[in-house]
C-alpha cells in the first residue's frame, strides 16, 4: 500500500553507561507525560531528583536494558539482584544488600517508556525479557515498586499488589508508589 509504512522494530541491548545522558531524558519525558494524570507536577519534578532516574549499579551488573525504535530511545527497565527496589544513583533510600535466588524475590526496575512510543506492547517484551533472565538465574518471583499508572500494566501482566504505601520526596512531598509480585514460571515447552 502506498504511503503506509510499519512501525519500526524495537531492538534491545544491554545499557551502557554512555547511554545514561539519554536515559535521563527517556526517563524524565516519561515520568512528565505519562505519569501526570495520577500525580501533581510537582511530585513528579520531586522524585525525578531521585526516586526516579538512572541506576549506574544496574548497567554494571548488565541487567538493564533499552530498547532502540526508529533510531530513537524508546524503552528502559531491567531486573536485580539486589535490595534496592527503586530509585536513580541520587536516591537516598538505596540498599545494597544482595538477593538470594530461589528464597528472595527479583527486583524489576526502572521501567521507562518514551510517550512517542507508548502503547506498542514494548513493555511487554522487556518484562518479559527480564522475567526470564531473573528465572534462569534462579529466581522463582518477581517484585517491584510500580507507579499508579505502572501498577495497571504490571496488573495485566499477572503481577498482584501487595501494598500501596507514600515515599517521601524533597520539599516535604511524597508519592504513593504500589509494591506488586508474581511468581516466575518457566515457557511451555515448544513456546
Amino acid at each position: 500500500m502506498t504511503g503506509v509504512h510499519p512501525e519500526p522494530t524495537c531492538v534491545f541491548r544491554a545499557a551502557t553507561l554512555g547511554d545514561v545522558a539519554g536515559l535521563t531524558e527517556l526517563i524524565a519525558s516519561s515520568a512528565r507525560e505519562l505519569c501526570n494524570g495520577d500525580y501533581h507536577p510537582a511530585q513528579i519534578e520531586a522524585a525525578l531528583q531521585g526516586a526516579w532516574g538512572v541506576d549506574t549499579q544496574l548497567i554494571r551488573d548488565g541487567t538493564y536494558f533499552v530498547g532502540q525504535r526508529g533510531g530513537h530511545l524508546a524503552i528502559c527497565g531491567g531486573w536485580s539482584r539486589f535490595t534496592t527496589e527503586f530509585g536513580g544513583d541520587a536516591f537516598a533510600g538505596r540498599r545494597t544488600g544482595t538477593l538470594q535466588p530461589g528464597v528472595d524475590p527479583a527486583k524489576i526496575r526502572a521501567f521507562f517508556v518514551h510517550p512517542d512510543h507508548a502503547r506498542f506492547g514494548l513493555a511487554s517484551q522487556l518484562l518479559t525479557l527480564c522475567e526470564a533472565q531473573a528465572l534462569a538465574a534462579g529466581f522463582t518471583h518477581a517484585e517491584l515498586v510500580a507507579t499508579i499508572a505502572g501498577a495497571r500494566f504490571y496488573a495485566s501482566r499477572g503481577y498482584r499488589m501487595l501494598e500501596r504505601r507514600p515515599y517521601a520526596l524533597p520539599g516535604g512531598l511524597s508519592i504513593d508508589f504500589i509494591t506488586m509480585r508474581r511468581a516466575l514460571a518457566a515457557p511451555a515447552q515448544g513456546a
